[in-house]
Protein backbone atom coordinates (compact mmCIF):
# COMPACT_ATOMS: atom_id res chain seq x y z
CA UNK A 1 0.00 0.00 0.00
CA UNK A 2 2.83 2.45 0.94
CA UNK A 3 4.75 1.95 -2.76
CA UNK A 4 0.96 2.69 -4.31
CA UNK A 5 0.67 6.11 -2.36
CA UNK A 6 3.91 6.70 -3.11
CA UNK A 7 3.63 6.47 -6.56
CA UNK A 8 0.34 8.39 -6.81
CA UNK A 9 2.09 11.29 -5.08
CA UNK A 10 4.69 11.76 -7.55
CA UNK A 11 1.66 11.14 -10.32
CA UNK A 12 -0.14 14.52 -8.47
CA UNK A 13 3.72 16.45 -7.74
CA UNK A 14 3.89 16.21 -11.69
CA UNK A 15 0.57 17.47 -12.18
CA UNK A 16 1.49 20.16 -9.99
CA UNK A 17 4.81 20.71 -12.33
CA UNK A 18 2.95 20.76 -15.40
CA UNK A 19 0.69 23.70 -14.01
CA UNK A 20 3.63 25.57 -12.91
CA UNK A 21 5.87 24.93 -16.76
CA UNK A 22 2.20 25.79 -18.78
CA UNK A 23 2.07 28.85 -16.89
CA UNK A 24 6.16 29.31 -17.01
CA UNK A 25 5.90 28.93 -21.03
CA UNK A 26 2.72 31.33 -20.82
CA UNK A 27 4.51 34.45 -19.01
CA UNK A 28 7.54 33.63 -21.24
CA UNK A 29 5.78 33.62 -24.62
CA UNK A 30 4.13 36.57 -23.78
CA UNK A 31 6.79 38.63 -22.36
CA UNK A 32 9.11 38.10 -25.93
CA UNK A 33 6.21 39.42 -27.67
CA UNK A 34 5.95 42.28 -25.36
CA UNK A 35 7.02 45.56 -25.73
CA UNK A 36 10.48 45.71 -23.78
CA UNK A 37 10.30 48.01 -20.13
CA UNK A 38 13.39 49.58 -18.43
CA UNK A 39 15.80 47.20 -16.99
CA UNK A 40 15.03 46.92 -13.13
CA UNK A 41 17.39 49.40 -11.68
CA UNK A 42 18.94 48.19 -7.68
CA UNK A 43 15.67 48.81 -5.91
CA UNK A 44 14.42 45.92 -7.72
CA UNK A 45 17.13 43.71 -7.49
CA UNK A 46 16.23 41.55 -4.55
CA UNK A 47 12.86 40.54 -6.22
CA UNK A 48 13.63 39.28 -9.31
CA UNK A 49 13.30 35.68 -9.69
CA UNK A 50 13.30 33.10 -12.60
CA UNK A 51 9.58 32.74 -12.50
CA UNK A 52 8.96 36.50 -13.33
CA UNK A 53 11.87 37.94 -14.85
CA UNK A 54 14.09 35.52 -16.70
CA UNK A 55 13.63 36.07 -20.89
CA UNK A 56 11.50 39.36 -20.12
CA UNK A 57 12.22 42.24 -22.81
CA UNK A 58 14.04 45.33 -21.28
CA UNK A 59 15.87 48.27 -22.19
CA UNK A 60 18.68 50.57 -21.03
CA UNK A 61 20.75 53.35 -22.03
CA UNK A 62 24.07 54.27 -21.34
CA UNK A 63 27.92 53.57 -22.16
CA UNK A 64 29.86 50.26 -21.97
CA UNK A 65 32.97 50.71 -19.75
CA UNK A 66 36.87 50.77 -20.83
CA UNK A 67 37.51 47.41 -18.40
CA UNK A 68 37.06 44.96 -21.53
CA UNK A 69 35.06 41.86 -22.38
CA UNK A 70 34.72 38.52 -20.71
CA UNK A 71 34.82 35.54 -23.18
CA UNK A 72 32.19 32.35 -21.59
CA UNK A 73 32.58 29.14 -23.05
CA UNK A 74 29.03 28.38 -25.38
CA UNK A 75 27.93 26.41 -27.94
CA UNK A 76 25.39 27.54 -30.03
CA UNK A 77 23.14 26.92 -33.43
CA UNK A 78 26.76 28.22 -35.15
CA UNK A 79 29.20 26.19 -33.57
CA UNK A 80 31.73 26.18 -30.22
CA UNK A 81 33.00 29.51 -28.89
CA UNK A 82 32.07 32.15 -26.61
CA UNK A 83 29.45 34.91 -24.98
CA UNK A 84 30.96 37.89 -25.14
CA UNK A 85 29.97 39.84 -21.69
CA UNK A 86 30.70 43.54 -21.62
CA UNK A 87 30.59 45.46 -18.55
CA UNK A 88 27.92 48.81 -18.90
CA UNK A 89 27.17 51.82 -16.84
CA UNK A 90 23.51 53.09 -17.38
CA UNK A 91 22.58 56.99 -17.38
CA UNK A 92 21.58 56.37 -14.28
CA UNK A 93 24.73 55.24 -12.87
CA UNK A 94 24.18 51.34 -11.91
CA UNK A 95 26.19 49.08 -13.56
CA UNK A 96 25.43 45.61 -15.10
CA UNK A 97 26.86 43.23 -17.58
CA UNK A 98 25.51 43.12 -21.12
CA UNK A 99 25.54 39.82 -23.85
CA UNK A 100 26.61 41.45 -26.61
CA UNK A 101 26.72 38.12 -28.63
CA UNK A 102 28.70 34.89 -30.00
CA UNK A 103 31.91 35.01 -31.51
CA UNK A 104 33.35 31.58 -32.92
CA UNK A 105 36.59 29.49 -31.51
CA UNK A 106 39.02 31.62 -34.15
CA UNK A 107 37.84 34.79 -33.44
CA UNK A 108 38.73 36.03 -29.86
CA UNK A 109 41.09 38.81 -30.77
CA UNK A 110 39.57 42.25 -29.12
CA UNK A 111 39.57 43.25 -32.97
CA UNK A 112 37.33 41.38 -33.77
CA UNK A 113 34.21 42.28 -31.47
CA UNK A 114 35.15 46.44 -30.72
CA UNK A 115 33.34 48.34 -28.11
CA UNK A 116 31.46 50.66 -29.18
CA UNK A 117 32.22 54.12 -27.57
CA UNK A 118 29.45 56.25 -28.02
CA UNK A 119 26.48 56.35 -25.66
CA UNK A 120 24.05 53.29 -26.13
CA UNK A 121 20.72 52.25 -26.21
CA UNK A 122 20.58 48.25 -25.59
CA UNK A 123 17.56 45.68 -26.29
CA UNK A 124 17.04 42.30 -25.06
CA UNK A 125 16.18 39.37 -22.55
CA UNK A 126 16.73 39.57 -19.18
CA UNK A 127 18.75 36.60 -18.11
CA UNK A 128 19.66 35.97 -14.26
CA UNK A 129 23.30 35.38 -12.99
CA UNK A 130 24.69 32.25 -13.74
CA UNK A 131 26.92 31.30 -10.62
CA UNK A 132 29.09 28.31 -10.60
CA UNK A 133 30.20 27.28 -13.62
CA UNK A 134 28.86 25.10 -16.32
CA UNK A 135 30.03 22.04 -19.04
CA UNK A 136 30.88 20.67 -15.47
CA UNK A 137 33.76 22.95 -15.12
CA UNK A 138 33.97 26.00 -12.57
CA UNK A 139 34.50 29.61 -13.13
CA UNK A 140 38.34 30.43 -12.57
CA UNK A 141 38.62 34.26 -12.33
CA UNK A 142 41.95 34.17 -11.51
CA UNK A 143 42.69 32.57 -14.74
CA UNK A 144 39.85 34.76 -16.73
CA UNK A 145 38.34 31.05 -17.82
CA UNK A 146 34.43 31.69 -17.69
CA UNK A 147 32.29 28.90 -18.33
CA UNK A 148 29.05 30.00 -16.50
CA UNK A 149 28.11 34.07 -17.03
CA UNK A 150 28.57 35.04 -13.29
CA UNK A 151 27.83 38.91 -13.10
CA UNK A 152 29.06 39.03 -9.57
CA UNK A 153 32.68 37.10 -10.53
CA UNK A 154 32.99 38.69 -12.96
CA UNK A 155 32.30 42.18 -11.77
CA UNK A 156 34.61 41.01 -8.86
CA UNK A 157 37.41 40.00 -11.07
CA UNK A 158 36.93 44.02 -12.85
CA UNK A 159 36.27 45.17 -9.38
CA UNK A 160 33.31 47.42 -10.98
CA UNK A 161 31.41 45.81 -8.27
CA UNK A 162 28.38 45.93 -7.48
CA UNK A 163 26.34 45.00 -10.60
CA UNK A 164 23.21 44.05 -11.58
CA UNK A 165 22.25 40.39 -10.65
CA UNK A 166 21.45 39.43 -13.97
CA UNK A 167 22.85 40.22 -17.51
CA UNK A 168 21.10 41.27 -20.88
CA UNK A 169 21.13 39.08 -24.25
CA UNK A 170 20.94 41.39 -27.07
CA UNK A 171 18.67 41.11 -29.72
CA UNK A 172 19.45 40.72 -33.06
CA UNK A 173 19.59 44.09 -35.50
CA UNK A 174 16.25 44.27 -37.79
CA UNK A 175 17.63 44.03 -41.42
CA UNK A 176 21.47 42.55 -40.00
CA UNK A 177 22.86 39.68 -41.51
CA UNK A 178 23.73 36.59 -39.07
CA UNK A 179 27.58 37.39 -39.03
CA UNK A 180 28.29 40.31 -40.72
CA UNK A 181 29.42 41.62 -37.86
CA UNK A 182 30.75 40.03 -34.35
CA UNK A 183 29.92 39.67 -31.85
CA UNK A 184 26.59 37.76 -33.32
CA UNK A 185 23.37 38.73 -31.07
CA UNK A 186 20.12 37.54 -30.96
CA UNK A 187 22.07 33.59 -30.81
CA UNK A 188 19.43 32.69 -27.39
CA UNK A 189 17.36 29.63 -27.87
CA UNK A 190 14.17 29.99 -25.69
CA UNK A 191 12.51 26.45 -25.34
CA UNK A 192 11.05 24.50 -22.36
CA UNK A 193 10.75 20.54 -22.40
CA UNK A 194 7.28 19.98 -20.60
CA UNK A 195 6.96 16.17 -20.36
CA UNK A 196 4.98 16.52 -17.44
CA UNK A 197 1.90 15.08 -18.29
CA UNK A 198 3.49 11.77 -19.24
CA UNK A 199 5.30 11.43 -16.26
CA UNK A 200 2.26 11.72 -14.36
CA UNK A 201 0.86 9.29 -16.70
CA UNK A 202 3.20 7.04 -16.20
CA UNK A 203 3.19 7.23 -12.22
CA UNK A 204 -0.26 6.47 -12.29
CA UNK A 205 -0.14 3.92 -14.38
CA UNK A 206 2.36 2.23 -12.01
CA UNK A 207 0.06 2.89 -9.09
CA UNK A 208 -2.75 1.20 -10.95
CA UNK A 209 -0.21 -1.97 -11.48
CA UNK A 210 0.63 -2.36 -8.12
CA UNK A 211 -2.89 -1.54 -7.20
CA UNK A 212 -4.22 -4.45 -9.34
CA UNK A 213 -1.48 -6.76 -8.21
CA UNK A 214 -2.59 -6.31 -4.41
CA UNK A 215 -5.90 -7.23 -5.25
CA UNK A 216 -5.24 -10.29 -6.70
CA UNK A 217 -2.63 -11.38 -4.08
CA UNK A 218 -5.38 -10.81 -1.61
CA UNK A 219 -8.16 -12.81 -3.46
CA UNK A 220 -5.16 -15.94 -3.72
CA UNK A 221 -4.70 -15.15 -0.16
CA UNK A 222 -7.94 -15.74 0.59
CA UNK A 223 -9.05 -18.93 -1.34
Amino acid sequence: MLIILLLLGLGVWQLQRLAWKTALIERVEAGLAAVPVNAPGPQDWERLSFDTAEYRRITVSGRYLPTGDFLVKAVTARGPGFWVLSPFETDDGWRLFINRGFVPDDRQAPEDRPIPLDRQEVTGLLRLTQPGGAFLRDNDPQANRWFSRDTAAMAGAADIAPVAPYFIDVEAEPGRQAGETLPVPGLTIVAFSNRHLGYAFTWFALAAVFALLLVQANRIKNE
